[in-house]
């Protein structure tokens, strides 16, 4: 009797032939994105820090991008602009996975890192939406103009420090993230009038 013969006569052997036919047909490598709470203020440390132990475990197929949200905003100093990054949510990080023992145990004794999102301790994938919005900010379009990094708010007390107007007192009425322009109501011959100024043209008013 041949030994396909045997193993069709005997249930039990085919029923664990077919389970391990079963195991070695299921899909690999099944990532999804997922939300890492870590250190506040390393997580640039801890994400290279992962990225080498993955090397290290021979681990880099389960793996695939790991990501610190930011945004890009131009900060004025000393009426000098610069872009810079800022990040979205400090202590929290991205992470492009597949979720097993082992790859679960890296990332959780990486030094640093404090847990997945989830609950009951299961940690839940991102929703595609919102992996959309993090990956399209993460795009160096220079078509995209970043957003101004403005301290004031709509309804401030402002002074102007330069410029025509320069010692009038206002408030803010409106804010250009983009242009960098704060239109501001000054009284002006008795009247109240909206001006625009430059974002480094205008003070907060301690008085």
């Amino acid at each position: 009797m041949s030994e396909t013969e045997l193993n069709t006569d005997n249930p039990q052997l085919a029923a664990d032939n077919a389970d391990t036919m079963d195991t070695t047909e299921q899909p690999q490598n099944q990532k999804n994105w997922y939300i890492l709470k870590v250190q506040v203020n390393r997580e640039e440390p801890i994400k290279r820090s992962l990225e080498r132990r993955i090397a290290v475990a021979g681990l880099k197929d389960y793996f695939g991008d790991i990501l610190v949200p930011t945004e890009k905003i131009t900060e004025i100093r000393g009426e000098k602009k610069r872009i810079i990054k800022r990040k979205l949510y400090p202590g929290y990080m991205m992470i492009y996975m597949e979720i097993n023992d082992e790859t679960w145990f890296l990332v959780r004794e990486t030094a640093g890192v404090g847990d997945f999102t989830g609950a009951a301790g299961k940690p839940t994938p991102m929703q595609e939406h919102e992996v959309r919005r993090m990956l399209e900010l993460e795009i160096d379009d220079p078509i995209i103009k970043p957003q101004l990094k403005v301290d004031y708010q709509v309804g401030e007390k402002i002074k102007v420090k330069e410029g025509t107007f320069e010692n009038y007192e206002g408030v803010v009425d409106a804010i250009d993230l983009t242009s960098g322009r704060v239109t501001v109501i000054l009284n002006l011959f008795g009247r109240s009038t909206p001006v625009e100024l430059e974002y480094w043209q205008i003070e907060r008013n301690l008085n």
